[in-house]
């Protein structure tokens, strides 16, 4: 769609618009619009990336230093001709619904920001013919009503189906926008744009650091990320309960460290070679890590499993705490099947062959077997021979590791 440039006219020119003949922005710049309000008003956009809760005052304050009686940063999409505002203020809370349940579909401004390149400064006329905007509906119903007359925009992305923009809302009282305006919003866009682009990563982060917390927590084993120092920069649920146990682990002045002298000793040079190795960092090698025996009351032995995180997935997940290695400090024992009847239907095993195999998980020899169960050695002998057919195994020791792999790995 050819694009008329007749926004700069002179005062003679000014359209009549809902009986008010409008002035022009005379470009001037009076109390609120100087280079220190600009410079204010850019630090208070960029901490408005960090805080969506400040984009409310940001956006006031943009209106007012383009020159409008509103702004809203918001997005549409033209396949399904919907709008979503992200951040809007100066706009009646009616007049936001009414144009997303649907004057967004007949709004004409939509298909010329399609031909504006991101970056670029556009107002009304600038997109379609300002007679044709006038004459209609859209306007009638919904721009006039609220006493608008122009919009100054900054195409902030787009693709070919979609875009979002930075728009400042002009009243009459303000008249269409001149050069004055759109220099205005030019000095301003792209910071605007930069803003919101690092607002959605820091969100994005925030909901990967959430979903990743969440997955923790569903862990059975007490884990913990701790940073180059031994600091605890995040730990799960069942972490924060062996921490407060202090039997185990413990922590002194946010440090993890391992009740047992000996095993602290160990578990600290753990930990500094595994910060070594991620200040290396050197691509995306696959550092499995150690195991650590950790002594704990009443006989009830523990082991640390010290991963650290610089390969890959792993160093991703570590950046958003800091860290550089996982602690998983778990019961030195194997945990029963969460499903015993998966196993059931996987090796084709009747009753009394599955009863026999959840037995030899917990028992020791065949003596210890038929004890447990209450038959003769013959017979037990008899089930794990069939065991052994049915699962290809050899050995006793063998059946524990096929059903430990069945163990649940979270809660």
């Amino acid at each position: 769609m050819p694009r008329s440039h007749g926004s700069a006219a002179g005062p003679a020119e000014a359209p009549i618009i809902a009986g008010f003949a409008g002035p022009l922005d005379s470009g001037a710049a009076p109390p609120g619009r100087s280079d220190a309000a600009l410079s204010d008003l850019i630090g208070d956009v960029y901490d408005a990336a960090l805080d969506d809760g400040l984009w409310p005052g940001v956006l006031h304050k943009a209106a007012a230093f383009v020159g409008g009686c509103a702004a809203s940063v918001y997005s549409k999409d033209s396949v399904h001709r919907t709008a979503e505002i992200t951040h809007g203020v100066g706009i009646d809370d009616a007049f936001k619904r009414s144009y997303l349940d649907g004057y967004v579909k007949i709004d004409p401004t939509t298909p010329g920001f399609f031909f504006c390149g991101v970056g670029e400064v556009v107002n009304t006329p600038d997109i379609l013919p300002y007679d044709e905007f006038l004459q209609s509906r859209f306007y009638a119903e919904w721009v006039a009503p609220q006493g608008l007359v122009d919009q100054v925009t900054t195409v902030l992305e787009k693709s070919a189906t979609s875009y979002a923009v930075f728009s400042v809302f002009r009243h009459a009282r303000d008249g269409l926008a001149d050069e004055g305006a759109r220099h205005r919003m030019r000095l301003l866009a792209p910071h605007v744009r930069r803003a919101v682009q690092i607002g959605r990563t820091v969100t994005l982060g925030r909901a990967e650091a959430a979903t990743f917390a969440d997955t923790l927590d569903s862990l059975v084993a007490a884990t913990f990320l701790v940073d180059a120092t031994g600091r605890i920069v995040h730990a799960n649920r069942a972490g924060h309960a062996m921490v407060a146990e202090g039997t185990v682990m413990r922590a002194a002045r946010g440090r993890l460290l391992a009740a047992d002298g000996e095993s602290d000793r160990l578990l600290q040079g753990t930990l500094a070679a595994a910060a070594a190795a991620a200040a290396a960092a050197a691509g995306d090698g696959g550092e499995g890590g150690a195991s650590l025996p950790l002594p704990g009351p009443d006989d009830r032995h523990h082991v640390a499993h010290v991963l650290p995180l610089t390969a890959g997935a792993r160093r991703r997940a570590g950046a958003g705490y800091a860290a550089t290695a996982a602690v998983f400090v778990c019961r030195a024992r194997i945990e029963p099947p969460a499903a015993p009847e998966a196993i059931a239907r996987l090796y084709g095993l009747t009753p009394s062959e599955l009863k026999v195999l959840l037995a030899v998980f917990e028992a020791g020899g065949v003596a210890d077997l038929a004890a447990t169960l209450g038959i003769s050695e013959t017979t037990a002998k008899t089930h794990l021979r069939r065991l052994f057919e049915k699962t290809g195994t050899r050995r006793q020791a063998d059946l524990v590791k096929l059903v430990a792999g069945f163990a649940p790995p979270g809660r």
